[in-house]
């Protein structure tokens, strides 16, 4: 059999050349993507809303914490709100799944993240309509937080391996204690400093707009990455 004729099964991966499924982004790079909005979004939550995450709930629980024994510089109602609606987007994400986790992981992967780059393009535009007003930092936890939670149950039930998008502490354990130098393969090793370089890098973008710029534009900035991703991304690991 020539290599013309080879059978679709055949081919690397086993998918099709017309498989829906197989167009458009890998979603290990659609991860990693998100793992640099990820960076962003809490930069704006840490340093510009009161020292609060929206994308890291260890940090949040951890920051709560903080905040219940009166530390300065942290907030339980700003930690309180992040929690609540991180945790209202999770049940809404597992109603997504449900829905679409069945039929097509494309579809579902690209339904999650468009409701995000909506919900983050609106906190980008409450940055901007309202900077400073009390308000403001509620309406930016609330719909950042709930947009993380929507993303984070949808990135749980696609279970591809070492890209939570949100939390590196089992990346960075599996990193050194899967690696050759502890008797491992280190297999997975550049899927898992992928992520840590892009987290960091998402940071330090987030963190360098907030301090030169403002919040709405780490906030639109991520929002339209999110659209992109939301566009390109396919159903594939």
């Amino acid at each position: 059999m020539t290599a013309d004729a080879q059978p679709h099964g055949d081919r690397p991966g086993g998918a099709r050349p017309d498989d829906p499924e197989a167009r458009g982004l890998r979603l290990v790079v659609v991860l990693l993507g998100l793992t640099v909005v990820s960076g962003m979004i809490d930069a704006v939550g840490y340093l510009g809303l009161g020292h609060v995450f929206t994308a890291n709930m260890t940090g949040n629980v951890v920051v709560l914490g903080f905040a219940a024994v009166g530390a300065p510089g942290f907030s339980i109602p700003h930690t309180a709100t992040s929690l609540v609606c991180f945790l209202v987007g999770a049940l809404a994400g597992g109603r997504v799944a449900a829905r679409y986790g069945g039929v097509s992981r494309r579809i579902w992967a690209r339904v999650t993240l468009a409701a995000e780059a909506v919900l983050v393009g609106a906190s980008a535009a409450v940055a901007f309509a309202a900077p400073g007003a009390a308000a403001t930092a509620y309406a930016l936890i609330a719909l950042t937080a709930f947009a993380m939670g929507l993303r984070n149950a949808t990135v749980r039930k696609l279970g591809v391996a070492d890209l939570t998008t949100t939390v590196l502490t089992m990346t960075l354990t599996g990193l050194a204690s899967d690696s050759r130098a502890a008797g491992g393969t280190g297999h997975r090793s550049p899927r898992r400093t992928a992520a840590v370089l892009a987290m960091l890098a998402g940071a330090a973008l987030g963190a360098w707009l907030v301090l030169h710029r403002d919040l709405g534009t780490p906030l639109l900035v991520s929002a339209l990455a999110a659209g992109v991703l939301a566009v390109a991304t396919s159903g594939r690991e």
